[in-house]
């Protein structure tokens, strides 16, 4: 069994005691150990964990999707919850300088708001590839995720800065997790960057498996035009998954047509959702 709680996400359904903000974490539950992706951007994954009856304290890794501060800003937070060394599991430019730069070339900060060494201050012990991680036997990190349609593109406003100046971040540190169910391939997002159906390619050309169950997590739409959004439902359509469920950066406009595309397997991941899996 593979249980999915969304901890962190930029929405809540109304009337639960659960905080949103611009960000996402997941807990994953899966052959008698604890997952977290990701830890949101502030307090909210410990917050909702404690609401939604999720123990922190027994995570037997964090898996950093990628270096930006609303997958990574948690981390602080939840480490405090955690009382004994744990490994984080990332690619290695995680710790680049990252920045976002707005219509008129202003940047702001947008990487992790932590140095490596201040982590492995609290306890932090890392394992940095760009290769793919075998977490458990049905659970898969990605690394690096190749780009192979002709339609999916890495937002231009994300860069890093570095001693060359400022220059697009090709977000090669983008990664999945690719999960192995009963009815095929689960692939979790984080904000795939790279582009959500080259993930999807880059996981079943990874695990084998030729049937996809599902999708779920933030997919990067929110910057996409209405050609990509289109294209990426038709591709989405020919591999006929039984489950999706985006959320955070996607955006409402680009999740409400891929809900037009998928009346009837498509529905928004909030904040405090709950899955199960049969495993594979």
């Amino acid at each position: 069994m593979i249980k999915i709680t969304t901890l962190t996400e930029d929405y809540i359904p109304q009337g639960q005691e659960l905080i949103g903000e611009h960000g996402l974490s997941f807990f994953i539950e899966a052959d008698g150990k604890g997952f977290l992706f990701d830890t949101g951007q502030t307090f909210t994954a410990v917050h909702n964990a404690r609401k939604l009856g999720v123990n922190l304290a027994k995570t037997d890794k964090i898996i950093l999707s990628h270096g930006h501060y609303d997958h990574t800003g948690g981390l602080k937070s939840v480490l405090n919850e955690i009382d004994d060394e744990i490994e984080i599991i990332a690619h290695p430019h995680i710790f680049e300088n990252k920045v976002v730069l707005d219509g008129n070339g202003n940047k702001r900060l947008a990487g992790i708001p932590y140095a490596k060494n201040e982590l492995e201050h609290w306890g932090v012990k890392f394992t940095l590839s760009s290769q793919p991680v075998k977490i458990t036997e049905n659970i898969i990190l990605s690394g690096e995720i190749p780009m192979v349609t002709n339609f999916e593109i890495i937002d231009h406003k994300l860069c890093v800065e570095n001693e060359k100046g400022i220059e697009q971040d090709q977000l090669l540190d983008d990664q999945a997790i690719f999960i192995k169910t009963a009815r095929g391939l689960l692939v979790v997002l984080g904000c795939a960057h790279r582009g959500m159906i080259n993930t999807i390619k880059y996981g079943m050309n990874l695990t084998g498996e030729k049937r996809l169950f599902g999708v779920m997590g933030g997919s990067h739409l929110v910057a996409a035009d209405e050609i990509q959004t289109k294209k990426t439902a038709e591709a989405l359509l020919e591999y006929q998954p039984q489950y999706i469920g985006l959320c955070h950066c996607t955006g409402m406009k680009a999740a409400q047509f891929i809900k037009n595309s998928f009346p009837n397997v498509c529905s928004y991941n909030y904040c405090g959702s709950m899955h199960i899996f049969d495993s594979n």
